[in-house]
């Protein structure tokens, strides 16, 4: 007899599902163990939950082993179905950070019942954007914080109202994002709320908003007035850093500051500010004082070379400008003969120079000075070497110049131009010619030459020509020409002549 069928292991879930649907038909009979060998069969616990098959798997023969388990159909004979890992879940997104702290909190306004501040953005906000502001006051003296916005702003100007005259207020802004809040940025000092009479103002004069410059020794008296009630508090800086009080001397009023020194060293140039402050108000204005000195004399001078009657020389800046610009040197020569100095340059903008017109037989030597917008240095530096100008082999050969070639062909500057005269009224033509050489002139009427007639009489003076028909007759009308003709060609122009009868109307 046949065996019976195997049965099929279920899953849990596989269980849940078969009691929803109906039961599987029985599996027909198992088919002979030829046709079925036991390696290909697949195990029923190997089968997918999902699937449920219709028919059971056949069981295998009497004698045989029941397999563990039923590999599938498509599966290969001797190797196991891959196992398949399960998807990793995406890496989460970073948690977004808060931006940095505003900058530049300052204090815009104050009266009797609010402040008004100001701020810039942070320096770095992040991929998560900026929400908005909040700003914060505590009483000086207190521990808890006070939100004055009760929604985050986005300007970068708040006006914080509501607040009690005489109060002393610390105040601080804060930049919120999705990351939450940044450091925030408080003010410097308190703020009392009170109303301002007048507010800080320094009024730099027009002559100290540029440089100032003066010479070593000279005394300084700087007198910078300014706006502000009640009085102000003033303080000076020198390059950022406070006043030497022994060099420079400080003088405040309620009105302005005066700055002074007795005796001015080059020590004492630099970028002086001051700052005029009430409470958290304050305004400044700064002024750069220059004190300048002689220069000192060129690093070195060399002298370079010496030819004919000249001599070469080249020098080196200064290593002391005197804190100012070398506007120029002054060059020096001294004939060894008399010793005594000559100046040959003055006020020469360059490091380089040709001494010329140096006298043959004799020898030289040369000097420089440095000089700035102060004077003179006091110091020179001399040439080491001495430039001797040579008394033969001096052979002075005229440059040859080639004659320029001014022949021209002659070309009328001025034509003749078309004309109307009354018979009996002498008229002229006039016409300017050029070339070179200088033309001959023919004047021709209806293409023949005039000649000597002496109806015409003909001018040539510096290339004006001129045709003067003495008391024309309505015969004398036409075209007339007038030629020029040299050894280089033939150039013409003519005009029309119209003579006109004057009609006296009958009575």
């Amino acid at each position: 007899m046949p065996a019976k069928p195997a049965p099929i292991k279920k899953s849990p879930a596989k269980k849940a599902a078969a009691k929803e649907e109906k039961p599987a038909e029985p599996a027909p009979e198992a088919p002979p163990a030829e046709a079925a060998p036991p390696a290909e069969a697949a195990p029923a616990e190997a089968a997918p939950a999902e699937a449920a098959p219709a028919e059971a798997a056949p069981a295998p023969v009497e004698g045989e082993a029941a397999p563990a388990a039923e590999p599938a159909a498509d599966a290969a004979p001797a190797e196991a179905a891959p196992v398949e890992e399960p998807p990793k879940p995406p890496t989460p997104p970073p948690p977004p950070e808060p931006t940095s702290a505003p900058l530049n909190l300052t204090v815009e306004d104050v009266n009797a019942t609010s402040v008004t501040l100001k701020w810039q953005q942070p320096e770095t906000i992040g991929d998560s954007g900026l929400d908005g502001y909040t700003v914060e006051y505590c009483k000086e003296g207190a521990a808890e914080w006070v939100v004055a916005n009760a929604e985050l702003t986005v300007a970068t100007k708040l006006v914080v109202a509501g607040l009690t005259t005489g109060d002393v207020l610390n105040m601080r802004v804060v930049a919120v994002n999705p990351g939450g809040r940044s450091e925030p940025a408080v003010l410097a000092e308190a703020v009392p709320v009170h109303d301002l009479v007048e507010r800080p103002k320094v009024r730099l004069p027009r002559s100290l908003r540029t440089r100032y410059v003066r010479k070593v020794g000279a005394q300084i008296n700087l007198v910078i007035p300014f706006l502000g009630k009640p009085k102000p508090v003033v303080s000076w800086t020198k390059d950022g850093e406070p006043l030497d009080t022994k060099r420079v001397g400080i003088r405040n009023s309620d009105r302005d500051s005066i700055l002074f020194i007795r005796t001015s060293e080059r020590e004492d140039s630099g970028v002086y500010e001051i700052t005029v402050k009430i409470d958290s108000f304050l305004d400044k204005a700064s002024l750069t004082l220059q004190i300048v000195d002689l220069p000192g004399p060129p690093t070195s001078v060399k002298l370079v070379d010496t030819w004919g009657f000249n001599a070469a020389l080249e020098w080196t800046p200064p290593k002391d400008s005197g804190n100012t610009e070398i506007t120029g040197y002054n060059v020096q020569k001294a004939d060894k003969k008399t010793g005594e100095w000559f100046t040959v340059l003055e006020n020469y903008h360059r490091l380089n120079a040709t001494i010329s017109d140096l006298i043959m037989g004799n020898s030289y030597n040369f000097r420089v000075f440095s000089v700035n917008k102060v004077g003179v240095s006091e110091k020179s530096v001399t040439t080491k070497e001495v430039a001797t100008i040579q008394k033969t082999g001096i052979v002075y050969t005229p440059p040859e110049y080639q004659e320029h070639d001014f022949s021209e062909v002659p070309k009328f500057t001025a034509p003749l131009i078309d004309r109307a005269a009354t018979v009996g009224y002498t008229t002229k033509l006039l016409c300017a010619v050029r070339g070179c050489p200088k033309p001959k002139i023919e004047w021709l009427k209806n293409q023949m030459v005039i000649g000597d007639d002496p109806k015409y009489r003909q001018l040539s003076n510096l290339g004006v020509c001129s045709l003067e028909i003495r008391k024309p007759c309505s015969f004398d009308g036409g075209v007339y020409t007038c030629r020029a003709k040299n050894d280089n060609g033939v150039a013409t122009v003519s005009c029309k002549l119209e003579v006109k009868q004057v009609i006296i109307p009958e009575k």
